[in-house]
């Protein structure tokens, strides 16, 4: 996990010897490194700042698990995002993810490079046009937008669930950016086969 001076995880911040970190960073790593088959870069980078670190999984872990959204879509809004703010960490990370949760190979690349031409439906167009508007004018979102994503089936909790996953992705996307925070290498293979 590094020697507490550079990581292939980020690149411009030490990442923290994994013996140094407290037991229930160490043990949250632990359990995704067990989930995945390796440790994604993003926890030992964000485990920098445990505090932080705990937050940022807590929050993570409620949008994908306490949501109105599939685990596709959550994805589906997670790419789109990070392509607008070319994030490589995040647009590589859960483009893997879309791949597997979607089980559609070609749909990542196409939502990170233009989501307006990806082959999607009417409801997932509505949803990822909001997350753009979201991502690069939030001040001109307004109750019309709200409303466009309910007519095509969105609940209210819903739309509420699609901009916290937005805002989220735009924090990450940034930290990522900071950090010059590198994918794994298995990322890119995952979901291809």
């Amino acid at each position: 996990m590094g020697d507490g001076d550079t990581s292939d995880a980020m690149r411009r911040f030490p990442v923290p010897d994994r013996e140094e970190l407290p037991a229930d960073v160490r043990e949250r790593i632990d359990e995704e490194t067990d989930r995945a088959g390796f440790t994604p870069n993003v926890f030992p980078a964000m485990a920098y700042r445990p505090e932080h670190f705990r937050a940022f999984v807590a929050y993570h872990d409620a949008l994908v698990e306490a949501t109105e959204l599939e685990r596709a879509e959550v994805e589906m809004l997670v790419v789109a995002v990070s392509g607008v703010n070319d994030c490589l960490y995040c647009v590589v990370a859960h483009g893997a993810l879309l791949r597997i949760y979607a089980d559609a190979p070609e749909l990542a690349e196409q939502l990170a490079t233009n989501h307006r031409t990806a082959e999607v439906g009417d409801a997932h167009r509505e949803m990822l046009d909001f997350a753009v508007k979201l991502t690069e004018r939030p001040a001109e979102v307004t109750e019309a937008d709200i409303e466009a994503l309910e007519e095509v089936g969105f609940s209210r909790r819903a739309v509420w669930d699609v901009g916290n996953v937005v805002a989220f992705f735009n924090l990450s996307n940034r930290l990522a950016h900071l950090a010059d925070m590198r994918p794994n290498e298995e990322f890119y293979t995952m979901g291809r086969g």
